[in-house]
């Protein structure tokens, strides 16, 4: 077996690192259960990982990852669900407390399926799975003189509302965040400097976080 020699060093820099100084850890969670508190629905985008954004150890969040961290709505058909299964798991068994819905700016994902060019118009699975995306976009005002970074970052985080408005359509998230067991998150991540926006649903405003 012959892996990349990337992966071959960053296992080797694992196992003499994080897991030689975090070993008792690992022991407890791999003959025990995951118990995390937080889920994260974010972006496969490989600049964007969220245990590394948020510095986070093992067992710490439940993350499930696709493209353009999307939530679909609650559609129980019978059909093949990856990221409802997963909701589905970490709300009713996992038990997690925050659900947060995390996007990036730059996502290609979106920039793709809003784009004039319709390059995932003959893809076999990405098209379907961004076309809501369109209709997010057309809801977003795009002014002529605005830049056109400017106008996919007010896509990214429309898609983000859409998504936490999603989440609100499954029975048991809805019932749980009415009980006040569960909150929903939504935030934004400028790979470029850093920063992370989270967006305030009270006051309708995306606000930059501060440490």
């Amino acid at each position: 077996m012959s892996l990349p020699a990337r992966l071959m060093e960053g296992y080797a820099n694992f196992r003499q690192g994080r897991y030689a100084s975090e070993a008792e850890r690992y022991m407890t969670l791999g003959e025990g259960a995951q118990k995390p508190s937080v889920m994260m629905i974010a972006c496969c985008d490989s600049r964007a990982a969220p245990e590394t954004i948020f510095d986070s150890g093992p067992g710490e969040i439940f993350v499930v990852r696709n493209v353009a961290n999307l939530v679909p709505p609650y559609t129980p058909d019978g059909g093949h669900h990856a990221t409802s299964a997963a909701l589905e798991f970490a709300v009713l068994s996992l038990g997690v407390k925050h659900l947060v819905v995390m996007g990036h700016g730059r996502c290609g994902g979106i920039r793709a399926a809003v784009g004039d060019a319709g390059p995932l118009s003959h893809t076999d699975f990405i098209g379907s799975w961004m076309r809501a995306i369109k209709d997010v976009a057309r809801s977003v005002s795009h002014h002529h003189d605005e830049d056109e970074t400017i106008h996919e970052r007010h896509i990214e985080r429309a898609s983000i509302e859409h998504s936490m408005a999603n989440l609100r359509t499954f029975p048991w998230i809805r019932m749980k965040e009415n009980r006040k067991e569960l909150t929903i998150h939504g935030i934004w991540f400028d790979i470029s400097l850093g920063e992370l926006h989270a967006y305030d649903e009270g006051n309708v405003i995306w606000q930059l976080v501060s440490v």
